[in-house]
């Protein structure tokens, strides 16, 4: 196990991840990407836990989302099942985990402040956190042609990542109101959403 997850988690996080993953069963797989999100937790039929992360993620998106996805394990085996996935006590839970984590050793300096501020009250992805996602995005190692929505002139056409194409509309607080160009129906996005611009 340890030298599958050298190649996912920064090195001083590693010893701390393998003792997580013993002491609470964790069957960890790790797979291919998935779009709609970076990890899922289940517990299986014959009791035991599987946690699956995908391997696109850098060290440090990789670390916080096994954490994200051990929290709800534990949440659950601690309050029971009846607790919202992303309610208070997976809220705290995940602080607690994530706390011995929190530290220059294991994330870059700059990142730290973010990463302290996000985990006061730590949300259900850490996409909606726009100034932390957009932090962790610059340590990916794949180099993309994508953009992000913030990025786009307003009135440009984007598509995002299953086709759909959309026309970037103004701000509204903290997301961006864009008409799909098919429906016209507005949607809400992310600053941070990453979409492909569409060059006439």
């Amino acid at each position: 196990m340890q030298k599958t997850l050298e190649k996912y988690l920064p090195e001083r996080a590693i010893p701390l991840c393998i003792e997580m993953i013993k002491v609470h069963s964790v069957n960890l797989k790790i797979v291919n990407q998935r779009v709609t999100r970076h990890g899922d937790y289940r517990r299986l039929p014959n009791g035991s836990h599987k946690i699956t992360v995908n391997a696109s993620l850098n060290k440090y998106r990789f670390l916080m989302t096994l954490v994200h996805e051990i929290a709800h394990l534990v949440a659950f085996e601690k309050y029971g099942r009846s607790i919202k996935p992303h309610g208070l006590e997976w809220k705290r839970t995940f602080q607690a985990l994530m706390l011995p984590f929190i530290r220059p050793e294991v994330y870059p300096p700059r990142v730290l402040p973010l990463i302290a501020n996000h985990f006061r009250n730590p949300s259900a992805s850490s996409d909606t956190d726009a100034k932390l996602s957009l932090a962790l995005k610059n340590y990916d190692v794949q180099a993309t042609d994508t953009n992000y929505v913030f990025e786009l002139p307003i009135g440009s056409i984007f598509r995002i990542h299953n086709g759909r194409l959309f026309k970037k509309g103004n701000k509204k607080v903290k997301r961006y109101e864009c008409a799909e160009l098919a429906t016209g129906k507005v949607y809400l996005f992310q600053p941070n959403a990453e979409v492909e611009l569409i060059k006439d």
